[in-house]
C-alpha cells in the first residue's frame, strides 16, 4: 500500500497534462456527487464494463494533524481500524471481504488516510456495512489488547519498512530539517518509535473523535451498481452516524530556510553512499506547482537533461539521478537524490549538480522539451481510469483537496497554461540560488565521502537488544459495549448470486518467420498494450558468465542503428508510450503501452530496436555499472540475501537459476559487449517468440503494423538448455546469513516443488491459499495479528515453464526469531494434519468469486495471456481452474498439502544479527544452524 499512497502523492498534480496533445482532449470521470445530512460526501461512478465495484472512504486526516510528542495516530489508527468494530469480529474484515472474492488494503499519508475494498458487485452492501461499523461504531472496541497488538505491529512495519534497510532514515533526517519544529511534515507519517509505544488508549481515542467523523470523510463507489439501490443503502449504514465537531481543513505552511543545511549519516546497511537535497517549494494546485513538475522533468528525466548528461554521461559519478517535484496539502518537496559510483565522493556529487544548473541557466529547453515533460501523462492517465479503483481515489483526493471531483478539467487548464518562462521562474524562485537541505548517507567508516560541510544527523538508532514493544495483555476480561442503531447490525448483509464470469475471447495468427500472435480486443478505452516474448532469457546464460542475457535485453533501449539513445528516448516520449525491454528467467520481452492512435509508430519504434540495435559503446559502460552498482547495494539488503541465498540452496551450484539473473559483480565486470552481440545472434529468433497484444485494436491491424517485423526478422533455431534440478531435501536445514545490528529477521523457507504447467500446480496454489496466500492466511493471522511480530507473513508455490518453487516467508522483530521460525514449522506441521472443511469453503468461495477481479484491466489480460502461452495452458484454462474448485473436498486438499508441504524437508534461511539469534536457532529440532 506503500507504493499506492507515494503514488497518488506524486500523480495527482501531473494528471492535468493528460491529453494536452489530444485536440479533443476533454479527458473527464463521469460522477455523481451528494452529502449526507451529517456531512457525509458520496460520489458515485457508473462503469458496467465489468462486474466489479470499488468503495473507498478518504478521511482528512493523515499526519498532518497530529502533534509532537503523539506522532503516528493516523497510522496507527488505520491498523486498529482493520481489527474489528462492534459488529464486525476479531480480524473479519480480511476475511469477509477476501471470502466474497475481493482485495482490501488501506494507506496513511501526510494528509489523508484511505481505505478501500474492490469485490465482485454482488458484495457491494457488505462493503457498505463494514466502512460503515469501523467509521461509527469502533472506539468501544479499542481495548487494551488490541491496542497493545497493533502497535506491535505498527512497530515492526517501521523496521521493516525504515529502519531495517539502506537509505531508511533519510526522510526522517530531511523532515526534521526542512520544517521547523511543530510543523505538521517535520515528523513521518508512521511517527516515532517512543510515540508508539507510549501513545495511550485515551489518546488515540480522541483523536479518532476529532477526525473519523463523515463530515471530515468522502466516500465513493464506482463500477457495476444500481445507482437507486446505492443511495437507499448509502443512507441505510451512513446516515444514521452523527457528525464530529466541525473539522477545518488546514492551511499551506510554506517553508523559507534561513540557510542551507548539510548531515550526514553512517548507514549500517548502505554499500553505496547516497546524496539526496531538497528544495522547499509550493504546496499542491498551485500554477507553481505545475511549473515545478515540468521543471523536475527537463531538470533530471531522461538522457537529453543536464542532470544525466553531467552526472551520468560526462562525470560518470552515478548511473541514475532521481528527480521529482512533491507537492502536497499544506507546502512542498522539490528533490534530487544520487546513489554514488564507488569511490565517488558525494561533493564531488554535489559540485557537479551545481554545474547542471548551470548548464540549464545557459542552455535552456525547447519547446519539445516541454511537450514530452506531458505526453505520457494522457496514457497514463486512461490507464487510471480503466480501474475503478484508482478512478476512485482519484475523484476522493479531488473532491477532498480541490473542492469538487471535476478538478481534472481545471487542472488542465492550469498545465496548459504553463509556459517555458513558469518553468525558468520556479527555476529562480525556488532553486536558484535558494538554501536547501542535504543528507550525505555513507556506509559505516566512510565520512570521508560525505559533502562538505555536513554535520552528523545525531541518529539513534534502536537497541536490538533492548528492542521497543509493549507487553501482550490478557484480552478475556474485556468486554465490548455495543452502540445503539436504528437496525440490527450485527447481521451481515448476504452477499446475492455471484456475478457470472465471462472469460475474454482470444485471437490467434502466426507470422510468415513463425511468431504466433495472440490478441484479445478490448474497446473500452483508446489504448493498446503488447509484448513480444522471446524464449530463453536468463536460462541460457552460461553459468561461468551469468548476466549476459539481462544486460542484452536492456542494450536493446540504448538507441537503434539510425537513432541515438537520446533520439530514441525522444520519440518515445513525444508518442506518450512506455516501451521497454527486459530480461527474466525464462524470457527476454518487448513490453509496450501506447495510445491507439500511435500504435503504427511504436511497432515502428520496437522493429528497429530489435533488428538495428546501436550497441553504443558509451552507454554499454553505463549500463553495466548501474547493474554492477545495483548489485552492490543489494548486498546489504536483507531481503536480497535471504532470497539469493535460499536460491542457492535450492537450486544448487551447478544450476543457473541458483544465481541473480543480473549475475554477480565479478561476472558483470568481465562481460564486453561482444558478449552482448553473440548471445543476440544466437538467441533471438523469431522461432522462438509470441506477440501478445491486448487492447482498443482488432487482429488485421495488428497484422498489418508489424508487416515489416515479420518479413525482415528472419528465424533460425534455438536450443534451450535442459537444465538439472537436485532433489528436495531429505530433512530440514538451517542457514543463517549475518548482518550485525539488523533491528529484524527476515525468514525465508522454502524447497523446489512443480513447473506452472506441472499438473498439480494449481491444486498445490489452492492448497496453500489458507496457510499464507493472503491476509486470511493462518501465517498472517497468528505471526501478525495474534503475535505482532510483523508487518506480513505469507507463502506460495512458484511456478515457471522449466522450474518451480514453494517459499513461505516474513520479517520479523529480531528478538521474536526463534519463536517466529518455531511458528513457521509448526503452523506447517498442523496444515499436514487435516484440513477443516471451513477452509475448503473460505477457499473455494473466495477464489472463485475473485475471477470477477481477473479482466479489468488491460494488464491483466496481458497477464492472462502471457500465462497461457509461456507455460502452454489451454485457453479455457481458467473454466477449468474453476471446475476443480467446484469439486474440491478437504481430502483432496489434505494430500495435496501433505504431498508438497513439509516443513521437515525445506531449507531454513534467517537473515540478521547472529551474535543475538542464531544460537538458540539449534533448539528448533531443524539442525545446527550454519553460518553462510
Amino acid at each position: 500500500m506503500r507504493k499506492i499512497i507515494k503514488f497518488l502523492v506524486m500523480i495527482l498534480p501531473l494528471l492535468a497534462t493528460a491529453g494536452c496533445r489530444n485536440k479533443t482532449s476533454e479527458l473527464s470521470i463521469p460522477y455523481e456527487s451528494y452529502k449526507l445530512d451529517n456531512g457525509l460526501t458520496v460520489i458515485l461512478n457508473e462503469d458496467k464494463s465489468d462486474p466489479i465495484t470499488s468503495f473507498v472512504v478518504l478521511y482528512h486526516v493523515g499526519s498532518n494533524r497530529e502533534t509532537m510528542g503523539k506522532t503516528g495516530f493516523a497510522h496507527l489508527f488505520e491498523h486498529m481500524m482493520f481489527q474489528r468494530s462492534e459488529n464486525v469480529g476479531e480480524d473479519q474484515f480480511f476475511k469477509y471481504v477476501e471470502g466474497a472474492g475481493g482485495e482490501l488494503n488501506g494507506g496513511t499519508g501526510n494528509d489523508f488516510t484511505i481505505y478501500f475494498e474492490v469485490v465482485p458487485n454482488n458484495a457491494l452492501e457488505l462493503c457498505m456495512w463494514l466502512e460503515s461499523d469501523r467509521m461509527g461504531y469502533l472506539l468501544n472496541t479499542v481495548t487494551p489488547s488490541s491496542f497493545a497488538n497493533q502497535q506491535n505491529v505498527v512497530q515492526n512495519e517501521k523496521r521493516q519498512s525504515y529502519d531495517n534497510r539502506p537509505y531508511g532514515y533519510t526522510d526522517f533526517v530531511i523532515e526534521k530539517n526542512l520544517y521547523p519544529e511543530g510543523h505538521p511534515y517535520s515528523w513521518q507519517v508512521i511517527g516515532d518509535m517512543s510515540d508508539l509505544e507510549n501513545a495511550t488508549i485515551e489518546d488515540v481515542k480522541a483523536f479518532h473523535d476529532r477526525f473519523y467523523v463523515p463530515n471530515n470523510a468522502t466516500i465513493v463507489v464506482s463500477g457495476d451498481y444500481q445507482a437507486d439501490t446505492v443511495k437507499q443503502l448509502i443512507e441505510k449504514y451512513f446516515g444514521e452516524i452523527p457528525a464530529g465537531e466541525k473539522v477545518d481543513d488546514p492551511e499551506p505552511l510554506r517553508v523559507t530556510l534561513k540557510e542551507t543545511k548539510k548531515l550526514f549519516h553512517e548507514d549500517n546497511f548502505a554499500r553505496a553512499s547516497q546524496y539526496t537535497m531538497v528544495f522547499p517549494v509550493a504546496e499542491q494546485f498551485t500554477h507553481d506547482a505545475y511549473a515545478l513538475n515540468i521543471l523536475s522533468n527537463i531538470l533530471g528525466e531522461g538522457k537529453k537533461s543536464p542532470l544525466y548528461k553531467v552526472l551520468v554521461k560526462e562525470r560518470k559519478l552515478t548511473s541514475a539521478v532521481d528527480v521529482y517535484n512533491d507537492s502536497r496539502e499544506l507546502s512542498g518537496e522539490f528533490r534530487i537524490s544520487v546513489t554514488a559510483n564507488p569511490g565517488i565522493s558525494l561533493e564531488e556529487v554535489e559540485k557537479s549538480i551545481f554545474e547542471a544548473f548551470n548548464r540549464f541557466e545557459e542552455e535552456g529547453f525547447t519547446e519539445r522539451d516541454l511537450e514530452r515533460s506531458k505526453a505520457k501523462l494522457e496514457t497514463m492517465f486512461y490507464n487510471m481510469m480503466s480501474s475503478v479503483m484508482y478512478k476512485s481515489f482519484l475523484l476522493a483526493q479531488y473532491s477532498e483537496y480541490a473542492g469538487t471531483p471535476s478538478f481534472a478539467t481545471e487542472e488542465l487548464k492550469q498545465i496548459k497554461q504553463v509556459t517555458s518562462q513558469d518553468v525558468l521562474d520556479v527555476y529562480n524562485r525556488y532553486i536558484k540560488d535558494h538554501n536547501y537541505v542535504a543528507t550525505s548517507f555513507v556506509p559505516k567508516g566512510q565520512t570521508d565521502m560525505v559533502a562538505e560541510g555536513s554535520v552528523n544527523a545525531g541518529i539513534i538508532e534502536e537497541d536490538i537488544k533492548n528492542a521497543t514493544k509493549v507487553d501482550d495483555i490478557n484480552a478475556d476480561d474485556e468486554s465490548i459495549e455495543k452502540s445503539a442503531s436504528s437496525f440490527d447490525r450485527s447481521v451481515p448483509p448476504v452477499p446475492g448470486p455471484d456475478p457470472t464470469l465471462t472469460i475474454p475471447e482470444v485471437w490467434r495468427g502466426e507470422a510468415s518467420n513463425g511468431i504466433k500472435i495472440y490478441g484479445i480486443e478490448h474497446h473500452e478505452l483508446p489504448l493498446i498494450q503488447y509484448s513480444l516474448v522471446i524464449k530463453g532469457g536468463h536460462m541460457l546464460d552460461d553459468i561461468n558468465k551469468p548476466g549476459v542475457a539481462k544486460l542484452m535485453a536492456q542494450m536493446l533501449n540504448e538507441g537503434t542503428r539510425n537513432k541515438t539513445p537520446e533520439e530514441l528516448e525522444e520519440e518515445i516520449d513525444l508518442l506518450g508510450a512506455t516501451i521497454r525491454v527486459s530480461g527474466g528467467d525464462e524470457n527476454i520481452t518487448v513490453y509496450v503501452s501506447t495510445l491507439a492512435r500511435n500504435f503504427e509508430q511504436t511497432t515502428s519504434l520496437v522493429r528497429e530496436m530489435l533488428l538495428e540495435p546501436r550497441w553504443d559503446d558509451e552507454q554499454f559502460e553505463i549500463v553495466k555499472a548501474r547493474t554492477v552498482n545495483s548489485l552492490r547495494r543489494s548486498l546489504a539488503n536483507p531481503n536480497y540475501l535471504a532470497n539469493s541465498t535460499l536460491n542457492r540452496l535450492m537450486y544448487g551450484p551447478e544450476n543457473i537459476f541458483s544465481i541473480d539473473a543480473n549475475g554477480t559483480i565479478e561476472s558483470v565486470e568481465s562481460i564486453t559487449i561482444d558478449d552482448l552481440k553473440s548471445f543476440y545472434e544466437i538467441n533471438i529468433s523469431p522461432s522462438v517468440t509470441n506477440l501478445l497484444v491486448v487492447g482498443d485494436i482488432e487482429k488485421k491491424r495488428v497484422e498489418d503494423a508489424f508487416a515489416d517485423l515479420f518479413s525482415q526478422w528472419m528465424p533460425h533455431d534455438v536450443n534451450m538448455p535442459v537444465l538439472v534440478y537436485p532433489p528436495v531435501p531429505d530433512k530440514p536445514s538451517v542457514h543463517f546469513v549475518d548482518v550485525p545490528g539488523a533491528k529484524q529477521s527476515v525468514i525465508a523457507i522454502g524447497t523446489l516443488a512443480m513447473p506452472r504447467n506441472h499438473p498439480d500446480f494449481y491444486s498445490a496454489d489452492v492448497a496453500n491459499f489458507k496457510l499464507g496466500g493472503g491476509s486470511n492466511g493462518r501465517l498472517f493471522m497468528v505471526l501478525r495479528e495474534e503475535k505482532g511480530f510483523t508487518y506480513g507473513a505469507y507463502s506460495g508455490f512458484y511456478g515457471q515453464k522449466d522450474h518451480g518453487y514453494f517459499k513461505a516467508s516474513s520479517s520479523v522483530r529480531s528478538d521474536a526469531t526463534y519463536e517466529s521460525v518455531m511458528i513457521f514449522r509448526d503452523l506447517m506441521t498442523e496444515y499436514r494434519e487435516g484440513v477443516p472443511q471451513e477452509y475448503v469453503d473460505f477457499t473455494k468461495g473466495s477464489l472463485l468469486r475473485a475471477n470477477a477481479l481477473r479482466f479489468e484491466t488491460l494488464y491483466a489480460l496481458l497477464g492472462m495471456l502471457s500465462t497461457m502461452t509461456s507455460y502452454d495452458l489451454p485457453s479455457d484454462y481458467i473454466k477449468q481452474e474453476e471446475q476443480y474448485l467446484r469439486g474440491l473436498t478437504a481430502e483432496q486438499m489434505g494430500e495435496t498439502v501433505n504431498k508438497y508441504i513439509d516443513p521437515m524437508k525445506m531449507y531454513y534461511v534467517i537473515v540478521g544479527d547472529a551474535e543475538t539469534q542464531m544460537k538458540g536457532l539449534s533448539k528448533l529440532g531443524l539442525g545446527k544452524p550454519v553460518l553462510e
